[in-house]
């Protein structure tokens, strides 16, 4: 696309709104019956990713964001098969809007400063858990991306028994953005030091617009089915299923 930085981010704004608003019966629809909660706690630092087993053959991972020519820093939350199945991720697929700025990039992407990355906390997101709609939704994902109503129905009606998780910064390490920030991130700008963090100092004396992400400690928390089959050393308990 050769829209303008501005343009980019009223489009990714608008898409965000769109498809918001559209998958909220979805997720109103699951079941609200008792889970087991999986708490865990990790750090992630530039350039690196963070896993863990979920048992019944799905991973977690925060995997670091592709740089590309911006110098973008950060990770994107995906849930994949132990074996991996590739994108789009069974997170992905249930926590729209797609392309567009979202809850699951942790990231100096779509318009956001490293301060406003860290300001937007906790974050919440769902995950499909059963390989089959998984599979199907991987399937779908083209048509639907593309709006294809047909195939958009198909991925929301796939979504409505997802599973959901929240990830909580605990303490950042980042070098701050030397631009204003965006108009939509004004709220996360200001809860920025709401966040423990660390201000670090740029390799560049003059610094960047949108900062640098070096490094997070988290707590993940998810919401799993009851009789979910946890691998060896988890330690899940009881609990009313997350929204």
């Amino acid at each position: 696309m050769n829209l303008n930085p501005l343009l980019r981010v009223v489009s990714a704004l608008f898409a965000a709104a769109l498809l918001q608003c559209v998958c909220a019966p979805a997720y109103a629809a699951a079941p609200s019956n008792s889970c087991s909660k999986l708490v865990l706690e990790g750090e992630v630092t530039a350039g690196h990713e963070w896993k863990a087993p979920l048992g019944q053959g799905w991973l977690f991972r925060i995997v670091p964001v592709p740089p590309i020519q911006a110098g973008y820093s950060g990770w994107d939350l995906a849930v994949d098969r132990s074996d991996p199945a590739g994108f789009p991720d069974a997170l992905y697929l249930a926590t729209p809007p797609f392309g567009s700025i979202n809850e699951r990039e942790i990231a100096t992407t779509f318009g956001l400063r490293a301060q406003d990355a860290i300001g937007w906390n906790p974050r919440t997101f769902h995950f499909l858990i059963d390989p089959k709609s998984f599979h199907e939704a991987q399937q779908a994902y083209p048509s639907a991306s593309s709006v294809d109503p047909k195939a958009m129905n198909r991925l929301l009606e796939l979504q409505k028994n997802a599973a959901s998780g929240e990830f909580r910064i605990l303490h950042a390490h980042l070098v701050p953005g030397t631009a204003d920030p965006a108009p939509f991130a004004q709220q996360w700008a200001l809860a920025a030091s709401r966040t423990p963090h660390q201000i670090e100092s740029s390799a560049n004396s003059q610094g960047s617009s949108r900062g640098e992400l070096r490094s997070l400690r988290f707590r993940l928390t998810l919401w799993l089915p009851a009789k979910w089959a946890f691998p060896p050393g988890a330690h899940p308990t009881p609990s009313p299923c997350g929204q």
